[in-house]
């Protein structure tokens, strides 16, 4: 009997052959949970779906990732469509998947609600980025479709509102895979030139699908790097999207979003002329009360009689020249005896007046000598009298005994 020796890969693509001819596995629909997911750079996904008691591993290529709206998140429930095959490098059977649908929530709600928490996240709906609205705009750029009720609604209410105010159209599309595109590049095309004060960026109402292209990341950032401040005036009252939380300000339609943005003239001149009367107002109660404040200074008798004061305050001024030449005076006195005193003082205990009485002073070598032990015999002294001095020769020393 000969025996037959076949390479792996001879097997591995054997057992592919197999199942790609299996006709349960050509065209299988999986429900599962996703796991170890991860978004490869060359755009493919490559993950596990798994329930209760089982795994597989799953693949699928960019051709298709590009068709789904959301990301796929691990623990996240999908239903997906494909056909099982064999990876011949390993060997490894993996389910290759072509469609992919989240379980209860659609993929457009999904990708609504994952845009939303990832820009959110970012900083992109922060108060402190949104742009105030001009005042009085004069120019108001509307990128909308040239054809649609949004842009009728909205040369309507800014013609009756305020005709002053100049409405540019920059034709958009607002529906469709190219809208996205098209809504960028109206945006880049405003700010590039800068000759408006203000945007409106709006279309009708209609379902998510619709509406998508204002739920695109893309248009999200471009809206949020506008220059120039952006009313989103999308849909209906009832209808979000991810443009509305990016935008400066949100009108919930069209039609609002002018009466936003356009300043009513009747308004304006209603304001005009109410605080023209309130200013005429105050400056009449003014008026009346300073000239009530005049006619109480006027009586009063400072005016009626002004030298009167003038009279009592010199009378004052005398009052106080009087006192201050007595304190002058007594301080002088003061100071004179004070002086007296210590000159008597100093009188008695003067040098002068001690030689007077008979003392003298004795000096040796222009030195004060208070004592017999500082001199010898045939010393020179001088004696300073109280008129005069006198020198001589010590003959003789002694000590006086106490």
């Amino acid at each position: 009997m000969k025996v037959y020796i076949y390479s792996v890969s001879q097997i591995n693509k054997y057992i592919k052959n197999l199942l790609e001819k299996d006709v349960f596995l050509k065209d299988v629909f999986v429900e599962a949970e996703i796991s170890n997911f991860k978004a490869h750079t060359s755009g493919h996904f490559y993950f596990t779906l798994k329930d209760e008691n089982a795994a597989i591993n799953a693949v699928m290529y960019k051709t298709y990732t590009e068709n789904i709206k959301f990301i796929p998140e691990n623990g996240m429930k999908v239903t997906v469509y494909g056909y099982i095959s064999l990876y011949e490098k390993t060997g490894q059977y993996q389910l290759y998947v072509q469609i992919m649908e989240p379980k209860g929530k659609g993929d457009l709600y999904i990708a609504f609600e994952q845009l939303k928490t990832r820009l959110s996240e970012e900083g992109l709906f922060d108060t402190i980025y949104k742009k105030k609205l001009p005042v009085f705009p004069k120019k108001i750029a509307v990128l909308s479709s040239p054809t649609g009720a949004a842009i009728k609604d909205i040369i309507r209410i800014s013609e009756r509102r305020n005709s002053n105010v100049k409405i540019i159209l920059v034709p958009v599309l607002v529906q469709g895979e190219q809208a996205a595109k098209s809504i960028c590049n109206g945006l880049s095309l405003i700010n590039r030139y800068k000759n408006v004060d203000l945007i409106i960026l709006g279309r009708g109402g209609g379902s998510i699908e619709d509406l998508w292209c204002f739920n695109e990341e893309s248009v999200a950032r471009a809206v949020f790097k506008s220059k120039i401040p952006v009313i989103s005036a999308v849909g209906h009252e009832t209808d979000f999207t991810i443009t509305d939380f990016v935008a400066d300000f949100r009108a919930s339609t069209p039609s609002a979003a002018a009466e936003i943005a356009v300043p009513c003239l009747n308004d304006i001149e209603e304001n005009f002329f109410m605080l023209y009367n309130k200013l005429n107002y105050c400056f009449e109660s003014k008026k009346n009360d300073y000239k009530k404040r005049l006619n109480r200074i006027m009586t009063n008798s400072f005016f009626r009689q002004p030298f009167k004061k003038v009279l009592e305050f010199r009378s004052q001024i005398y009052d106080y020249v009087r006192d201050i030449d007595k304190a002058l005076l007594y301080k002088n006195e003061k100071a004179y005896n004070d002086f007296k005193s210590i000159a008597a003082r100093l009188e008695g205990v003067s040098p002068i007046n001690v030689l007077k009485r008979g003392f003298s002073v004795v000096y040796k070598d222009g030195k004060a000598i208070n004592s017999v032990k500082y001199l010898s015999e045939n010393d020179i002294i001088e004696t300073k009298l109280s008129d005069g001095y006198i020198k001589s020769e010590i003959i003789e020393k002694g000590e006086i005994n106490a």
